[in-house]
């Protein structure tokens, strides 16, 4: 495993993180099978674990708390984010800070963040959804430092909204936050273009999400998959997005050089990108971890690849069914 400094924290993350929200909300997961992984993914040198209360209402918090106690000879950075008060994913214009994120209600779930996953304090503090406008208003921003001085938490993060990298660049240069979470993959290359010369800039850390695009990167997604009554993916790969998601795959199939996978090939192009700090693929398996953190080892891809990669970039804008 190889690492990474996450902007100005000075922490040393794994290339590849680990994304909890699977194991904590999705049909299918087994608690048994969710602690094996993490444990796999802590032996083999992944350091940097990122769930949200959201995630199983607290469930996966819970979860990290426990690999943080059986780990105790290893540092396991902790992050987790806050709810908006009115539970609406993604934010919008008309969401004041008072809708999402009011000071009381910051208190209450950092407070319960920490019970949930037993422990005294996070290193990473998010606000789950973001507005920029909500700078002008500096009570959300003002409470976070100031639980942060008290050391509940050792840095604060922003996690971006879908297809919407522009909504962050202020915050990123407003000096107040030490990360940023964004999605980041194959086709939403779009974060190069105005977010990460402002992280540069600011020497703040970026945490790429979704490396898979949700799963289609994986190779695996059809024009007929379901899933079981109640998985949000069934709301999200609605037709309009599924159809189009699968041929863009398909399109990527030829490019998969011998003896790679394409989620394999997908995180490796991340990998090419330097501002990157560290990648949060979700994984509940140990096979996908296996898979997932041997990336890193192998290192980005050849630049003829990546020039051929950087052509599938698809510029999405949010929709109704985007959450």
């Amino acid at each position: 495993m190889k690492y990474r400094k996450l902007g100005r924290t000075n922490w040393n993350v794994s290339e590849i993180g680990y994304g909890m929200w699977g194991m904590g909300s999705w049909t299918g997961s087994d608690d048994a099978e969710s602690l094996g992984s993490l444990q796999m993914a802590a032996d083999m040198g992944c350091n940097f674990f990122d769930t949200a209360w959201a995630y199983g209402s607290g469930k996966s918090e819970g979860l990290l708390g426990k690999l943080v106690r059986a780990n105790t000879d290893k540092k396991l950075y902790t992050a987790t984010k806050i709810p908006p008060k009115n539970f609406q994913w993604p934010s919008r214009r008309e969401y004041s800070l008072d809708d999402c994120f009011p000071p009381d209600h910051i208190q209450k779930f950092v407070e319960w963040s920490l019970r949930n996953a037993g422990l005294d304090s996070f290193d990473l503090l998010q606000f789950h959804t973001w507005e920029d406008n909500w700078l002008d208003d500096e009570r959300g921003i003002m409470k976070m430092t100031d639980l942060k001085n008290q050391g509940l938490f050792h840095a604060i993060g922003i996690s971006i909204n879908r297809w919407e990298p522009w909504n962050g660049i202020r915050a990123v240069r407003s000096g107040f936050i030490d990360t940023v979470q964004v999605i980041y993959n194959i086709f939403d290359q779009n974060p190069k273009d105005e977010l990460f010369p402002a992280c540069r800039e600011m020497n703040v850390g970026v945490i790429a999400r979704v490396p898979f695009d949700e799963g289609t990167l994986t190779g695996n997604l059809t024009k007929d998959s379901k899933w079981p009554k109640g998985d949000w993916r069934n709301t999200y790969f609605v037709p309009e997005n599924l159809n189009p998601s699968v041929d863009r795959a398909d399109a990527l199939k030829p490019l998969v050089p011998s003896g790679m996978t394409m989620p394999q090939m997908a995180l490796r192009f991340i990998l090419g990108e330097p501002t990157v700090s560290t990648i949060i693929p979700g994984m509940r398996k140990p096979a996908h971890v296996k898979s997932n953190l041997k990336t890193s080892d192998d290192g980005p891809l050849d630049h003829g690849l990546m020039k051929n990669l950087e052509k599938h970039r698809w510029d999405r804008k949010p929709n109704k069914w985007s959450q």
